[in-house]
């Protein structure tokens, strides 16, 4: 599929001033702009927040010639010795420092990879900077925390009305300019869905606007494959997505999605397990009513649900 088809890339804001990332952040990194001096940068955060928008939107305010590695797809250790090296190395055409992105560098190797670009960010400081990209700064080794100005996009709970309304507006007017008929209501329900993933929005909104209509229709669709999300994680025993399933979801009622795994229980779990689902979703239930930390207490009920049923 070619980029410019793709809304995450056809909207992509070009100029720092038009991403939407809370105040503080957006003061630092436009101020970054203003001295014309981009430090070796380490952007930590949820997935579709911004990071690599906001790295890109710098860079081409200033000009800067760039290039952008994958950690996850390329971060092997050949291609930091070949193609950033051979990059990093060369005098910029454009004048000025070159600059490397490298996104998801929490997926490079701790063991190598990292050691590697530490070395290559000390050999080649004159001439290229590095911005490094991750959903998990403490994979990161220290070595490379130290090199780096690192800043993590939180969005503070008083930041999230703002923020989500920010986005909100957006999302409008890029419904707006590609002609598609919606219903706000459905729009504002995905946006607390997704929230903060951006990113994801935009996929699901251009997924769901084949049809020129974004309505109510799509609500149930979009629950069913959230909650199933949620069960693979389970059933594959995937411990750190889950928790991060729940950061991302605690906002909505956690009762109801108690009632949710019970009402589907099977459908998701063997025969055998139901009974000790039940049990298990029945005290955590009862222990949300008293609990500190509703987020804490859905990921102890999971994570027992995950150890002692057998999934489907």
């Amino acid at each position: 599929m070619r980029e410019d088809f793709l809304w995450v890339e056809k909207h992509r804001p070009k100029t720092v001033s038009d991403t939407i990332l809370p105040a503080d952040l957006k003061s630092t990194f436009q101020q970054f702009i203003a001295n014309k001096n981009i430090p070796n940068l380490l952007l930590s955060g949820p997935p579709g927040i911004g990071k690599t928008t906001v790295a890109r939107a710098m860079l081409e305010e200033l000009e800067c010639d760039y290039i952008i590695v994958n950690g996850s797809m390329s971060g092997n250790i050949d291609t930091l010795r070949h193609d950033i090296k051979q990059f990093a190395s060369s005098v910029s055409l454009m004048g000025g420092r070159k600059y490397v992105i490298l996104d998801e560098a929490d997926y490079l190797n701790p063991q190598s990879t990292q050691p590697a670009l530490r070395n290559f960010m000390e050999e080649f400081s004159k001439n290229c900077g590095f911005i490094m990209t991750c959903n998990f700064k403490n994979r990161i080794i220290q070595p490379l925390h130290s090199r780096c100005s690192v800043f993590d996009f939180k969005i503070a709970r008083a930041d999230k009305p703002k923020i989500a309304q920010d986005f909100y507006k957006k999302a409008i007017s890029i419904l707006d300019q590609n002609n598609i008929t919606y219903d706000k209501k459905v729009v504002a329900e995905l946006l607390q869905i997704y929230f903060p993933d951006w990113r994801r929005v935009l996929n699901e909104l251009q997924r769901y606007s084949a049809s020129g209509t974004i309505d109510s229709g799509i609500l149930s669709s979009l629950s069913d494959e959230n909650f199933l999300s949620l069960i693979r994680l389970l059933k594959d025993k995937n411990f750190t997505g889950m928790r991060k399933w729940v950061g991302l979801n605690i906002d909505n009622e956690p009762v109801g999605m108690f009632r949710k795994i019970y009402d589907n229980a099977s459908t998701v779990v063997e025969k055998q397990s139901i009974p000790s689902m039940v049990l298990v979703l029945a005290d955590y239930q009862y222990k949300s009513a008293f609990v500190a930390d509703q987020e804490i207490n859905l990921v102890a009920c999971l994570t027992q649900l995950m150890a002692e049923c057998e999934w489907k």
